[in-house]
């Protein structure tokens, strides 16, 4: 049983089966308020799924891209649950949540196109574009599934100005799908193919693209008498 969570945009937590049964999803859209629904959010997902902290094998915790202050939030309840629970984490790049619900909803609706992309076709490239704020977007390119039912990233998550991502990604030949929130079942699902492949397909470390604002100080100044 894998719990996802992931607070790089707003707050999504969910529970899954290996299998990819969904037993519960919960989310907050709040882009800024993580730390005060995070923990209520968990408490959800457990109860909706009919399961207690207990039966949780791993957690699936969402690397981002995101904001430093409310990315770093989902991580840290992620790392403590399961130390709590003595149960690995496993990292999941934020975007591919994304992705692999598009990917997923196009092979049961023929939508988009994306049925050739599996095959491994260079048109069907597309990008999961996210507000980076501070007049940016963060983005990804994927290009179908791989063998292993996973997003196939044709780049890793990169920044650019909103006023030339548009430009980008015609360069690209990628379509753009704007994501407003990421699914934590498909975090988990993520998860779930990626662990029956004895794969590692997240980062280690939160993927803020950007310098955090706090810097440490600088040596103080010698001061001659």
């Amino acid at each position: 049983m894998i719990l996802g969570i992931d607070t790089s945009l707003g707050s999504a937590v969910a529970v899954v089966e290996p299998d990819g049964v969904i037993r519960s999803q919960v989310e907050s859209a709040d882009p800024r308020g993580h730390a005060e629904v995070i923990g209520t959010l968990i408490e959800r997902a457990l109860a909706d799924a009919s399961v207690s902290a207990s039966d949780i094998t791993q957690v699936a915790a969402g690397m981002g891209p995101g904001p430093f202050t409310g990315l770093r939030v989902g991580i840290a309840a992620a790392r403590t649950f399961a130390l709590g629970r003595g149960v690995p984490v496993v990292p999941i790049v934020s975007h591919d949540a994304v992705a692999l619900e598009l990917l997923l909803h196009s092979a049961l609706t023929a939508d988009w196109g994306f049925a050739a992309g599996y095959e491994g076709d260079a048109e069907e490239t597309f990008a999961v574009v996210t507000d980076a704020r501070r007049r940016e977007f963060a983005y990804t390119l994927y290009r179908g599934l791989d063998d292993d039912g996973l997003p196939l990233r044709a780049t890793e998550p990169a920044l650019t100005p909103r006023d030339d991502l548009d430009a980008v990604l015609a360069e690209a030949g990628a379509a753009r799908r704007d994501a407003e929130r990421i699914p934590a079942a498909m975090l988990a699902l993520a998860a779930a193919r990626a662990l029956a492949a004895g794969r590692h397909i997240g980062p280690a470390d939160a993927l803020y693209l950007r310098s955090p604002d706090v810097t440490l100080p600088h040596a103080p100044k010698r001061v001659h008498l």
